[in-house]
């Protein structure tokens, strides 16, 4: 079944001229300067995810999800309906919205039979799409990194990668080889186009028990790959993901190839050091860069504070995801049209089929609803993710540089589970013993993380703000008021009313031009119990 793995590669050729690339354990531009990669992903363009459109786990795969549209108007409509959707959904219109928030590059997550059959011949109107993706990317001043998502015979054994329950890219070498020769074929089409950041040869392989079973045979076909693409394309990057979500790491004991990344994602945890320490541990040992590839759905005050973490320790960053239906974590927000519900009902089994007349007219809303002009925009997810006004700073979301840089503080009471590798006193405000970073967290305002500091105790973050004027608000609780110092400057805070719990101070500035500003947030004369830090123009 395994085909014989070639010798690890520790030595290459430098990439020709213009193309990003590895070197030193940095992601460093064509001008050989470090580049920090802050881009967003276009799930569900190429292969839809069920909770994308509000379905349950009875419509959560790319084929469920198609049987069910089928279902509903019949396979000749359900085929013109796929066909709208896909010159819909992500547009020239999508990509320079994506640029003019500032993101670098884009994600684009492939199913592979988008690009080909089961008898291994290609589909050119599927290429198109990558190739029409890119060009617009090229127009824009974007990158792609091209990512398959669902390999064939599916490399998870869940609904993302469209697979019958199994990895059973593992369990037939027949998938194997068609991998293989997709990844080839990819490789060899976009070879010489620095537009394209690279190949994520794998979406979060192996997760759960399968980590276990076939993390041998994962390095085996990650090796396999590699040589295949460097024999047609020595240029482009290459990613590696750990097994288990891409979390698991311990399948990087070598190098396979020297322009190469390794990439985990983050979701539901806490944003602190010691989450991602492995990372940036195994990542050092081998030379290689980090990469986060996947991360969000979250609410922004955590976004703030995971990317905030990403940043300071040099590590590129991919958003999750740029659209969905009816969402509050993406950048956009696709309107669900009138009778949706009834179509979410039926797909998880919970409603009747409604006639195929009103199940055509819903999705044909649908599809009106999903260009970018029509969404509804969620600017605080972007400002979220770079630290941007108008943008809330959770208390725990101070800098990472150290003791010194990031906090000054007497107290030496850590909190086990967010940041507990520092002794600032954060804590649950309402005494429970572990932070819940899920979505949606349960228990609202309650289960906020704060910070308690003494009087000269502080706590350095860190803003983008434009020209102008702009304010500072410190929000928590104290019988005096806080301290602020902006870029080294004092600056006053007067009260400004109360948010919930807590007291909000205001101090006002003016800045000459834009750009990132530091923020140190002190106790006064009594004890602070700061929530966070809102910045605003």
């Amino acid at each position: 079944m395994h085909h014989p793995a070639p010798s690890p590669v520790t030595t290459g050729p430098s990439p020709a001229p213009g193309f990003v690339h590895a070197e030193r354990g940095r992601i460093v531009g064509p001008d050989g300067e470090p580049l920090l990669l802050r881009g967003v992903g276009l799930g569900n363009w190429l292969l839809p995810e069920g909770y994308m459109w509000g379905f349950g786990e009875r419509a959560a795969s790319p084929r469920q999800i198609e049987a069910v549209v089928a279902a509903l108007v019949g396979e000749e409509d359900a085929a013109a309906f796929w066909r709208r959707f896909r010159d819909v959904f992500v547009t020239a219109d999508d990509v320079a919205a994506i640029a003019a928030w500032g993101f670098d590059h884009v994600r684009l997550p492939i199913n592979w039979r988008v690009l080909a059959r089961p008898d291994g011949a290609w589909r050119e109107d599927g290429f198109a799409l990558v190739d029409r993706l890119v060009g617009w990317c090229r127009d824009a001043g974007l990158r792609v990194l091209l990512d398959l998502h669902g390999a064939p015979g599916g490399q998870t054994g869940t609904n993302i990668d469209d697979s019958s329950g199994r990895p059973e890219l593992f369990m037939d070498a027949r998938n194997q080889d068609l991998t293989v020769a997709l990844w080839t074929e990819l490789a060899r089409r976009h070879a010489g186009d620095p537009t394209v950041l690279g190949y994520d040869l794998l979406n979060e392989p192996l997760p759960n028990e399968w980590q276990h079973v076939y993390a041998d045979d994962l390095v085996a076909l990650y090796r396999r790959l590699t040589a295949a693409i460097r024999a047609v394309d020595p240029d482009h990057l290459i990613m590696y993901e750990g097994t288990h979500w891409a979390t698991g790491w311990d399948v990087f004991t070598e190098v396979w190839d020297p322009n190469s990344v390794l990439q985990f994602h983050k979701y539901w945890s806490p944003a602190d050091l010691p989450s991602i320490r492995r990372f940036l541990e195994t990542g050092a040992r081998l030379g290689l860069p980090v990469y986060m590839g996947e991360g969000g759905e979250n609410v922004p005050e955590w976004l703030a504070a995971a990317h905030q973490l990403y940043e300071d320790h040099g590590i590129g960053w991919n958003l999750w995801t740029w659209k969905k239906v009816e969402t509050a974590t993406s950048p956009l927000s696709v309107d669900a049209p009138e009778g949706w519900a009834d179509v979410v009902a039926f797909a998880n089994g919970t409603g009747p089929r409604p006639p195929r007349e009103r199940a055509r007219r819903i999705l044909d809303d649908l599809l009106a609803n999903m260009p970018a002009d029509r969404c509804t925009r969620r600017p605080e997810v972007v400002a979220a993710v770079f630290r941007r006004a108008p943008v809330t700073l959770p208390a725990y979301g101070y800098t990472f540089r150290g003791a010194g840089t990031s906090f000054g503080t007497t107290a030496d009471a850590p909190l086990p589970g967010v940041r507990g590798d520092e002794p600032v006193a954060l804590r649950r405000r309402d005494g429970g013993p572990v932070p819940d970073f899920s979505h949606p967290r349960p228990g609202g305002a309650e289960g906020d993380v704060v910070a308690d500091l003494a009087p000269g105790d502080w706590l350095a973050f860190e803003a983008e703000v434009g020209p102008g004027d702009w304010r500072v608000e410190v929000l928590g609780s104290s019988t005096e008021p806080p301290r602020l110092t902006v870029a080294g400057r004092a600056v006053p805070l007067a009260a400004a009313g109360a948010e919930g719990p807590d007291a909000v101070w205001r101090g006002e500035l003016t800045r000459s031009e834009g750009g990132r500003v530091g923020l140190r947030v002190a106790a006064g004369a009594a004890p602070l119990t700061l929530r966070a830090v809102r910045v605003a123009a």
